[in-house]
């Protein structure tokens, strides 16, 4: 995610935030008009709610088009140490797994699930306090998405950030309903979180989450044009 202070190796001087407004919303009051804010030199940013309808989520084109063929959902929610992962294909939403792994090993891992999964969005839990501040640990949440966004992108694929506040609170509670042992609750607890975070996003449609948009205009172009789409879901663009 980028940063607006100054990059710790280069020693570079702090910059101000940088906002592109979209031609359709040039005369529009300056409170309705979207923005994107980054930093002049490295990293993604993340695109303002209004730059959805570019970047659709799939939750907003099932809702749309019910007849809509399109990829599927990872949720992640991004722990200290555990990551857990829930999977929609469709509207069904299913705990996928828990990852013990950070930095470079976890980017890496998820980008293979997504592949194996037929995936072409994450999204992202971004922890918030009870009052819609974001936190220290959201920084850290920003960062991971950042960086995998720009792998993603390379693919195709896009990662949006979904406000997460109370999902590991949530999915405790749920996991003790389920009536599930102390350790079976250890070990799964990550993945609901991740189902929760998945419920939130296709309750609102993908319209309360905000794009990690990489600031390279190659990744944009990719983004644009998307995953490769399977054969199976459109048999018709590979005929003849």
């Amino acid at each position: 995610m980028c940063s607006l202070r100054a990059h710790p190796c280069l020693n570079l001087p702090l910059l101000s935030p940088i906002t592109f407004s979209h031609p359709k919303f040039k005369n529009a009051p300056s409170s309705l008009r979207p923005s994107m804010t980054g930093n002049r030199l490295h990293g993604p940013i993340t695109k303002a709610l209004s730059f959805i309808e570019e970047f659709p989520p799939n939750a907003l084109h099932r809702v749309r088009d019910p007849q809509w063929r399109g990829g599927f959902s990872l949720g992640v929610d991004l722990g200290l140490s555990r990551t857990g992962l829930a999977l929609s294909k469709g509207y069904s939403v299913r705990p996928l797994t828990v990852l013990n792994l950070r930095g470079q090993k976890l980017e890496l891992r998820l980008l293979e699930i997504a592949e194996k999964e037929e995936v072409d969005e994450f999204i992202i839990g971004l922890p918030k306090s009870c009052d819609g501040e974001e936190t220290p640990q959201s920084n850290k949440v920003r960062s991971v998405a950042g960086r995998l966004a720009i792998r993603a992108a390379e693919r195709g694929w896009r990662v949006y950030l979904q406000d997460e506040h109370g999902t590991s609170a949530e999915a405790a509670d749920r996991v003790i309903y389920m009536g599930l042992s102390k350790s079976a609750r250890q070990t799964r607890t990550d993945a609901y979180a991740a189902v929760i975070v998945l419920e939130r996003y296709f309750s609102t449609s993908g319209q309360a989450t905000e794009i990690v948009f990489p600031k390279q205009m190659e990744l944009q172009e990719k983004l644009r044009k998307g995953a490769a789409k399977d054969i199976d879901f459109f048999p018709e663009e590979f005929e003849g």
